[in-house]
């Protein structure tokens, strides 16, 4: 990290101090077999019958406001004024959710979380970020049925060459540990795996603000009828300073967002803070992409809405092989991969610099 790393992952916080707190393809306008083409930010939308922005409660994304202050809970949704050259590569995503799947459940504390750590990290340098690990300490607890060990787990942290905590960014972020049980493929290996394909993009072709990238652990549910958990995610907003909170424009977390749907589920937090999912919603709408609104208390946004930051969660399309063992490679559509990344895409691509 060029600017000082020390003072954006800090040592290790006491357990209860924590939980106190709550790639890219070349330029082509013919992209290779295995692309899907983003389209820009300024295309028209027009919902087609049944697969439209309705969403299973009939909701409709509004628009959000085009400014911002800083400290807002809205971002600009500014049409990007250049066509988009950069291409999500649904083969490597796919690849990398098989990667993961094969390593097998991923508990946070577990080597298998380590060796899937390993080679999230691998795979960001290869995109040519700068990658630091954040220790975070977990308890021993029960996981969706299965006693598992206190320990320290691990977030994967990737920033682009440059990048600054105290300078205005945006931090998207995607799970990378499994209940016991679960291989993982759709939860959330195929988050992770649309984190590392918008990596490659990104690298190519940067947002109109800084993007950070971290793969959390422990996010999973530790006890306390499901209210352990978001272990990861909340030792990172922890962390943060009085500045670096402030500079965080936005928070996106991707959490289960392979099963084949469609339309993308675009969800708001719990706290109602609903600007910054609107404004994707919109982004959306005008590249030509279907998604409908939810609410979601459930994945790592929560630990960034706790401290005031604006929050969306993209996925959750329910399957029935979720948190067992048949979470594998079948459950994962590469083209809701694709349209989950072009969701994020024509997002990053209405933010302006502030």
């Amino acid at each position: 990290m060029a600017a000082r790393p020390a003072a954006c992952l800090r040592p290790v916080l006491a357990a209860g101090a924590c939980l106190a707190l709550l790639g890219c393809m070349p330029p082509s306008s013919d992209p290779p077999s295995g692309t899907v083409p983003v389209p820009p930010a300024s295309t028209t939308y027009v919902p087609t019958p049944g697969t439209g922005e309705s969403g299973p409660t009939g909701s409709r994304a509004t628009t959000a406001s085009s400014t911002i202050a800083e400290g807002s809970t809205s971002l600009p949704a500014t049409p990007s004024r250049t066509p988009a050259r950069a291409s999500f590569d649904t083969k490597s995503a796919h690849q990398d959710v098989a990667a993961l799947a094969r390593i097998g459940p991923r508990d946070a504390v577990s080597r298998a979380y380590a060796r899937a750590a390993a080679y999230v990290q691998r795979r960001f340098e290869d995109a040519g970020y700068t990658v630091q690990r954040q220790s975070v300490p977990m308890p021993a607890g029960v996981s969706w049925g299965v006693a598992v060990s206190s320990g320290t787990t691990t977030n994967v942290v990737a920033d682009p060459p440059g990048f600054d905590p105290r300078a205005p960014h945006v931090v998207i972020g995607a799970h990378l540990d499994t209940v016991p049980q679960a291989p993982g493929a759709e939860d959330n290996a195929s988050g992770v795996a649309v984190l590392i394909g918008l990596a490659r993009m990104l690298a190519q072709e940067p947002a109109g603000l800084p993007v950070r990238l971290v793969a959390f652990g422990g996010e999973e549910a530790r006890g306390g009828n499901g209210t352990l958990y978001a272990f990861g995610s909340r030792h990172y907003a922890a962390a943060l300073s009085r500045s670096e909170r402030r500079a965080i424009r936005g928070m996106v977390a991707l959490d289960r967002v392979g099963v084949e749907a469609s339309s993308v589920p675009v969800c708001a937090g719990m706290r109602g803070t609903e600007a910054l999912a609107e404004t994707m919603r919109s982004a959306a709408r005008r590249a030509g992409i279907a998604t409908h609104g939810c609410r979601d208390k459930a994945s790592d946004h929560v630990s960034f809405e706790a401290v005031g930051i604006p929050v969306a969660r993209l996925g959750k399309v329910p399957y029935a092989a979720y948190h067992s063992r048949a979470d594998t490679l079948h459950v994962v559509d590469s083209a809701q991969l694709g349209r989950t990344a072009g969701v994020v895409w024509a997002w990053l691509r209405s933010l302006e610099a502030s």
